[in-house]
């Protein structure tokens, strides 16, 4: 009990940490895309 007790907030973190970045990379996905399409629009 007191193992899982003292791992359980490095588990959070992780998963917070992961979280983040994932959301990070959504956010980069959606500007390179706008770009794209921005570029698209202008030669086109």
């Amino acid at each position: 009990m007191n193992i899982s007790a003292h791992r359980r907030p490095r588990a959070i973190a992780i998963a917070r940490a992961e979280s983040e970045s994932r959301q990070l990379a959504f956010r980069l996905t959606v500007i390179a895309a706008g770009a794209v399409a921005a570029l698209i629009a202008l030669f086109y």
